[in-house]
């Protein structure tokens, strides 16, 4: 099979498509012909050699990626035979999913349902299931006014969907143009680009004195701060991540001020909320099966990964990034 492998840390040109063995499925394990294999930020930074939380940087070589979506193909010695030939989609163990096979635990499997694409369940099982329970934790609904951050990004896009859907008023602050323009297609009610260097302004006249009830931070830095500061008093701010490379500065003070409430979104709260992060796939997975969620995708060949990741670490690609192997049985629409 083929597979992206990264050998030495670095820029994103250090991941090379190559040819591997097969990897065989131990017990309790099934082998996937991938048909999409997800890709998130942090590879990028786990791919130039960084930790990033609990994740340490990878031993070397690696296969990056921890999700893929496809038709089983082989069985570990003690799994059911009726999992043979099924559509799946579900999350490795640890790496391996930038591959054109990959083999995954049973206990992390879900069927995909009915005529779902494998890009739209792979953007689903992990994306799609963060923004619920992050959603989950903010409890927004009519009267809220949120801000969402990388509205454009694969959690953004479903984050600006939901709350439109819950009666919120969006606004959706997203880098360069085009991702401002996807941000507004999604339904936001105010969309701005957080490059123009007088953004927060534009927000504080598109709301006509309102203010924002709630921050949905996956950015931080510079732009997570001007988000914090057009919180109005008894807001809640959530921390999800920090793209930018620093997560927000807030202190005690700025806490007391606003009387807000700060929130790592992640985490013992979320799933407490939610039950476990099998619940919150099997639910997300659902929601994009109903209609009720669509993930914005941007996909690319697996032989393209190493220009997925500078386009994601460039924000040169919208949504959820997606890889497809040349293998693929199916063709997204």
């Amino acid at each position: 099979m083929y597979a992206v492998q990264l050998h030495e840390f670095g820029p994103a040109a250090n991941l090379r498509y190559e040819q591997l063995p097969s990897p065989v499925p131990g017990p309790g394990q099934v082998r996937i012909d991938v048909q999409a294999a997800g890709v998130h930020f942090i590879e990028t930074t786990l791919r130039a050699g960084r930790a990033v939380g609990p994740h340490a940087a990878p031993a070397l070589p690696v296969v990056l990626g921890g999700e893929v979506a496809g038709v089983v193909s082989a069985l570990g010695p003690d799994v059911d035979e009726s999992w043979s030939g099924r559509r799946v989609v579900g999350t490795l163990d640890s790496y391996g999913g930038y591959a054109e096979q990959a083999v995954v635990a049973t206990e992390a499997l879900h069927d995909i349902p009915g005529t779902m694409g494998a890009d739209t369940a792979v953007a689903m099982v992990t994306t799609g299931s963060t923004a619920l329970g992050i959603l989950d934790v903010a409890d927004a609904g009519p009267g809220d006014i949120a801000l969402v951050t990388s509205a454009a990004g694969g959690l953004g896009a479903l984050f600006v969907q939901a709350l439109r859907g819950k009666g919120v008023t969006v606004v959706a602050v997203a880098g360069r143009p085009e991702g401002v323009r996807h941000a507004a297609s999604l339904g936001a009610d105010i969309a701005v680009d957080y490059r123009a260097p007088h953004w927060p302004d534009e927000v504080r006249d598109a709301l006509g004195g309102r203010q924002l009830t709630v921050v949905f931070d996956g950015v931080g830095g510079v732009a997570g701060r001007q988000a914090f500061e057009l919180l109005g008093p008894g807001g809640r701010f959530l921390l999800h991540g920090w793209s930018s490379g620093a997560a927000t500065r807030i202190t005690t003070d700025d806490i007391i001020e606003r009387a807000a409430t700060v929130t790592w979104a992640l985490g013992p709260r979320m799933l407490h909320r939610a039950g476990s992060l099998r619940e919150l796939g099997a639910r997300a997975i659902r929601a994009a099966a109903d209609g009720e969620l669509v993930p914005l995708i941007t996909r690319y060949p697996l032989d393209r990964a190493a220009e997925a990741h500078a386009d994601l670490e460039n924000r040169g690609a919208a949504g959820k990034i997606v890889l497809i192997p040349a293998t693929a049985s199916e063709v997204p629409a």
